[in-house]
């Protein structure tokens, strides 16, 4: 625990590769479609719990693999954003169902330390381009899934995007209290 406060609070902090392609907006609505690197990542995946809820048991266990609990005994720092995977029901409103992923540090990618949690896995993501869309707060499940709407409302006739998912992020440590970054990225196809 003592490592996972220590890494947050005072290890390095990375950002994770990406490439902003064009820039983009409607109405009230600005966007990037950025080209995302791909790599290896820490994922955790929690079922048969309302987003929110399920965050609240992801996110500890991501960060203390990130802090020291692996193999190595190593705080490894973080990588912004830390984003998760949701999945959308035909009404907009998502199912109980999240996977969070985190991009494993620059420095760790050719041989992340294993994590001491079974419910963590190492796996390789694809790179990917999405259309990013950015806002402020201590964002909740409703916060996304109205910013995901504002997104595809602004992206209508003119990009195509997958349906099935999309991921929403955060910038920020939980005890930062203000200038909070937070976005919401539809996977372009």
């Amino acid at each position: 625990m003592l490592g996972m406060i220590r890494n947050s609070l005072f290890g390095s902090v990375e950002t994770w590769p990406w490439q902003v392609l064009s820039t983009g907006g409607k109405e009230e609505v600005s966007y990037e479609e950025r080209a995302c690197e791909g790599g290896k990542f820490a994922t955790v995946e929690v079922t048969e719990k309302p987003v929110d809820e399920a965050l609240r048991e992801a996110m500890p266990k991501v960060m203390k693999y990130v802090g020291g609990t692996n193999d190595k005994g190593i705080g490894m720092g973080m990588t912004v954003p830390i984003s998760f995977a949701v999945f959308p029901n035909e009404d907009g409103s998502l199912q109980k169902k999240l996977k969070v992923w985190f991009r494993i540090p620059n420095q760790f990618q050719s041989n992340p330390p294993i994590p001491s949690d079974e419910s963590i896995k190492i796996e390789e993501r694809e790179s990917i381009t999405v259309y990013s869309t950015q806002f402020g707060g201590y964002a909740k499940e409703a916060d996304y899934v109205a910013h995901a709407t504002q997104l595809r409302a602004a992206l209508e006739g003119t990009a195509t995007y997958r349906n099935d998912i999309y991921f929403c992020t955060g910038y920020d440590p939980p005890m930062k209290p203000y200038g909070r970054r937070n976005e919401v990225w539809l996977v372009k196809i």
